[in-house]
């Protein structure tokens, strides 16, 4: 996953995860990819959620969001300002959470928790899914 954030240029990721529609249904994708499993109940079978590309199990009701067990889970900003970040950590690593912070107008705190949950993907899974590094099997 690092590595299609370092394919993209910017006008790429301005382009295409410009809306927070775009966002979400990229993450969807990817993340149900091999299929629907519910965490409550392990059930494949799923409708629609309340939320725009969240998954609703139709045995147990338990719905999961697009970001649940990502790292973008619980993230507390606009997802395009989320992967604003994420893509330029990936292209530069070692970029400042100040300057992450100046680029992208929020506070650098906010801009060092996902920083710090990015590194420890890259770090423990040698960047094969940054995106999805809680997701657990039921």
């Amino acid at each position: 996953m690092a590595m299609l954030f370092k394919q993209l240029d910017i006008k790429d990721l301005e382009g295409f995860f410009s809306t927070e529609e775009n966002c979400l249904k990229f993450l969807a994708e990817k993340k149900w990819e091999e299929g629907f499993i519910c965490k409550t109940c392990g059930n494949f079978n799923y409708c629609k959620g309340k939320t725009l590309y969240s998954r609703r199990c139709t045995r147990c009701k338990h719905e999961e969001s697009a970001t649940a067990h990502t790292i973008f889970h619980r993230c507390h900003i606009p997802i395009t300002e989320a992967f604003r970040i994420v893509y330029m950590v990936c292209h530069d690593p070692s970029v400042s959470t100040y300057e992450l912070s100046r680029q992208v107008e929020l506070r650098q705190m906010t801009c060092w928790k996902l920083k710090s949950r990015l590194m420890e993907c890259l770090k423990s899974q040698g960047e094969v899914d940054i995106l999805f590094h809680d997701q657990k099997k039921p």
